[in-house]
């Protein structure tokens, strides 16, 4: 038990370092992959636990949803990597929704704890998220919006599984005279 508070408070922190370098707007996507498996210390896909999953979510979740921002669920190579995440913003972004429920196995824990936490979840099969948390090199960055940023946290590991996080911005165009901005996403 004491286990599960401390990989919820793990996550959460994780969360909030990241909300705090990314100039997220209201309605942005954070996608978030997560190997349960290597968060026990084990190789991804080997070991899923819907306890682990679960205490992410709630961590996670407690920072995010409170922002007004779309938290997505990347599936396992089982379900295409697919993403778990809101009606509402399928619809907002015009993302097709497609038919399948994750679970433990088929579709992975956290994405199976997500949709049991959402509140109108639907699976989509592609996204471009404006932040992305790695928990366990499940490789989000198909989801990510061009132009990827890494974003440092001062404690890269939820458990035993390493974590990477991300930001997107907007393409630089133009020349050695262009001005940027480096708050647009």
């Amino acid at each position: 038990m004491e286990y599960l508070e401390q990989i919820k408070q793990e996550a959460a922190q994780v969360a909030r370092e990241l909300l705090e370098q990314s100039f997220l707007k209201t309605k942005d996507i954070i996608v978030i992959g997560c190997s349960s498996s290597e968060i026990a210390g084990e190789r991804i896909g080997t070991f899923s636990s819907a306890e682990l999953a679960q205490a992410v979510f709630d961590g996670i979740s407690e920072v995010l949803l409170g922002q007004g921002l779309y938290l997505a669920a990347q599936c396992c190579e089982h379900l295409n990597r697919a993403i778990i995440i809101e009606q509402d913003a399928a619809e907002y972004e015009r993302i097709p929704v497609v038919n399948a429920v994750p679970k433990p196995g088929a579709g992975g824990a956290f994405a199976a704890a997500v949709y049991a936490g959402l509140k109108h979840p639907v699976a989509v099969e592609h996204i471009q998220a404006q932040a992305g948390i790695d928990i366990g090199d499940t490789l989000i960055g198909m989801h990510l919006k061009e132009v990827a940023i890494p974003v440092r946290i001062s404690h890269p590991q939820i458990g035993h599984a390493h974590v990477v996080c991300a930001r997107t911005r907007a393409k630089y165009i133009g020349g050695a005279r262009t001005a940027y901005d480096d708050k647009i996403n």
